[in-house]
């Protein structure tokens, strides 16, 4: 059993949002590297400002945005543009 589940999954949007047991912002590059690799993708590129990790990375060719908030203590996963990437989107789903 993954520690990973789906909270939501907004297709209109393109967004999946995750649960993560012991949510850390300062720790998430840990939980945040599983999160990918149980996904079988790979991190690009990473990014973290004051309140906020954006990692880009590579699922089967299509490039999502990885993400996670400290105020809302809320991670999740987006397509590039709104509505694309519903297909690899939606297989992700169904890995949780």
């Amino acid at each position: 059993m993954s520690l990973f589940s789906v909270i939501e999954f907004d297709k209109e949007v393109g967004r999946i949002i995750f649960a993560i047991p012991e949510f850390d912002f300062d720790t998430f590059n840990d939980m945040g590297k599983q999160l990918v690799s149980a996904m079988d993708a790979k991190v690009i590129e990473l990014q973290v400002d004051a309140d906020l990790h954006s990692w880009l990375i590579d699922f089967e060719g299509t490039h999502l945005l990885l993400r996670a908030e400290h105020y809302s203590n809320s991670v999740w996963l987006e397509s590039l543009s709104s509505g694309e990437a519903i297909d690899e989107l939606n297989f992700i789903v169904g890995l949780f």
